[in-house]
């Protein structure tokens, strides 16, 4: 399976801060925004992976990451001339994509939790149709919302309606089989000009080969486009990691303790920080 990271945008909801840097690039307490989205794919176990962004950005991820080899990765990166949808991002990556199943994060997500691992590297195996996640919020009416009958089987889906029929809303991580391609490609723009990814998820409902796995009490899943929204996402990081004595999102030793990298390399990275964090990488050396 491949993945995709979806960056683009112009982050107009956090203007004056992103004028001149796109907000995956903010800090979430002690790492960029992207780390987050890019460990989910990892915890996946997907290491050829895609970010989408925008003409102006789109190099300061390249210098970032480089190629991903640091990490054990195969990262590339696609242009976005303008921003037209999630589902956008399967007709840009179609190339990279090729003949495999694909998972689309978006840039600005945070997914924490027990089993999280788990819980991904079922969905990774997908070889037929879609699995999606909902997750209970307060304010469905700002995302794809989904619908379930009495035995929790998904029954519609909505774009943002103004009366949701249910609290569940469909969150920033998808699983699709290779189909998604030509699912992409036949949309037609919403009121909203853009290619829904709703829409993607409504065809596989519609085929009956959509999966809707939710995520219970143990999870969170944080969307981090909003001031206020970003800075609880930082504290609620440094109080699970001040407290833990873990970091969350930390794509080095997730590379570790995946495999894609060996004790070497780890140290190596790690002389790359003077400061509390190249001594955790270290300490992560130690642990196994």
């Amino acid at each position: 399976m491949k993945g995709i990271i979806l960056s683009g945008g112009f982050g107009t909801r956090l203007y004056p801060a992103t004028l001149a840097v796109c907000k995956q690039l903010l800090p979430i307490f002690d790492k960029p925004m992207i780390y987050y989205p890019l460990s989910v794919l990892m915890l996946s176990g997907i290491k050829d992976i895609l970010i989408i962004s925008t003409p102006l950005d789109i190099g300061r991820f390249e210098s970032l990451f480089g190629n991903g080899s640091d990490f054990g990765l195969n990262i590339s990166y696609k242009v976005q001339e303008k921003p037209e949808g999630l589902a956008q991002a399967f007709i840009l990556g179609e190339k990279f994509i090729g003949k495999d199943s694909v998972s689309l994060i978006l840039g600005d997500n945070i997914f924490y939790g027990h089993d999280l691992t788990l819980l991904l590297e079922e969905s990774v195996h997908l070889k037929k149709g879609a699995t999606v996640f909902g997750y209970h919020v307060n304010d469905p009416g700002r995302y794809g919302v989904v619908e379930f009958d009495e035995n929790f089987n998904a029954i519609s889906l909505e774009e943002k309606p103004l009366k949701p029929k249910s609290n569940y809303a469909v969150s920033g991580l998808y699983f699709y089989d290779n189909s998604v391609i030509e699912i992409a490609k036949k949309l037609k723009p919403s009121k909203r000009g853009e290619l829904e990814i709703t829409d993607v998820n409504k065809i596989y409902l519609e085929r009956k080969e959509l999966t809707v796995k939710l995520l219970g009490r143990g999870f969170a899943w944080l969307d981090t486009g909003t001031f206020d929204a970003l800075q609880k996402a930082s504290i609620f990081v440094q109080t699970i990691q001040e407290r833990q004595g873990i970091k969350i999102a930390c794509i080095e030793e997730i590379a570790y303790k995946k495999g894609f990298i060996d004790k070497s390399k780890l140290l190596a990275l790690a002389k790359r920080y003077n400061n509390e964090y190249g001594e955790y990488l270290k300490a992560c050396a130690d642990d196994i």
